[in-house]
């Protein structure tokens, strides 16, 4: 794992978490990079080494988790998007490249749109395509559907980081490809003392923002973006399963045509592992470096 600075950010009613990887050359250009619903800003960590130091890599702890969990609500998709449009501002950045993994990448959109000034192009990582939810589920139902197990982990304690990690390793998205980077985001979330460590999210902000995912502003943002967006996504689902999140029937059912959405398929990768994975995240760092400009060999 590469080094990193964690700063602290003003925004509405408090500080945000950010981690900052900089770039080699002062001028280089800047990206910002947004986690999923029960992640962290670590979960960039993979992305930030592979891209060697060409750009500078940004990426908060979104409120209601990890190193920002402090911060209170109101939660949901818009008020993270002002966060970050906040964050821009408060680190005196130009218009930067955004991206966004899976709850992240719903952040997005709506950030380009409520704030057309500060954002784009734009990188959508196995998400930010929505779709209308199932009317005969209940809220908390729905939740579940969405993120199934990530929710039960927020109200379990673990008695040591060890178990926390034996507990990650047994899931199947990542089975086969634990790697150091890996347990540093996942260790970043938990808090806590032995033997009752547990999640830092909080249970409240998942619950408002996985149910925000439906609200129609949310699910229209994607129509309505001022610049391009790429989408990569993943062939495998959440638990590895054969079934992604998207496929072509889904997003020709999403008709895109129109949007400035550019839908990329991704192989071999599931809804983790094309951010946290060798493949996966040299696909996004290809895609980083066109959308920003940057050139330049790696050092990998």
């Amino acid at each position: 794992m590469i080094p990193y600075e964690e700063i602290q950010v003003p925004v509405n009613g408090g500080e945000l978490a950010v981690l900052r990887w900089p770039a080699r050359e002062p001028d280089a250009p800047v990206v910002i990079a947004l986690h999923g619903i029960t992640a962290n800003a670590l979960s960039w960590g993979p992305v930030a080494r592979l891209l060697a130091g060409r750009v500078t890599l940004i990426a908060p702890d979104l409120r209601g988790r990890a190193g920002s969990s402090a911060l209170p609500g109101p939660y949901g998709i818009a008020q993270h998007a002002d966060d970050v449009a906040a964050l821009t501002e408060a680190l005196g950045l130009g218009r930067v490249v955004l991206a966004g993994h899976s709850m992240g990448a719903f952040v997005t959109a709506l950030a380009a749109v409520r704030h057309p000034e500060r954002f784009g192009p734009l990188l959508l990582v196995d998400g930010g395509i929505g779709f209308p939810a199932p009317t005969h589920l209940s809220p908390d139902e729905l939740l579940t559907a969405v993120i199934g197990p990530a929710m039960d982990r927020l109200s379990m304690t673990f008695p040591d980081r060890a178990a926390y990690r034996s507990f990650w390793q047994a899931h199947p998205a990542f089975a086969d490809v634990w790697s150091a980077e890996v347990d540093a985001y996942i260790q970043r979330d938990l808090t806590g003392d032995e033997p009752a460590m547990h999640s830092s999210c909080r249970i409240e902000a998942v619950r408002a923002d996985g149910i925000n995912l439906f609200d129609e502003e949310v699910l229209t943002a994607v129509r309505k973006l001022p610049v391009p967006a790429t989408l990569l996504w993943a062939q495998r689902g959440l638990m590895n399963e054969e079934q992604g999140l998207y496929d072509e029937t889904r997003l020709a059912a999403a008709e895109l045509g129109g949007t400035g959405v550019t839908p990329v398929p991704v192989r071999d990768v599931n809804h983790y592992t094309l951010l946290t994975g060798e493949a996966g995240g040299n696909e996004i760092v290809g895609h980083l470096l066109t959308m920003s400009g940057a050139s330049g060999p790696s050092d990998n």
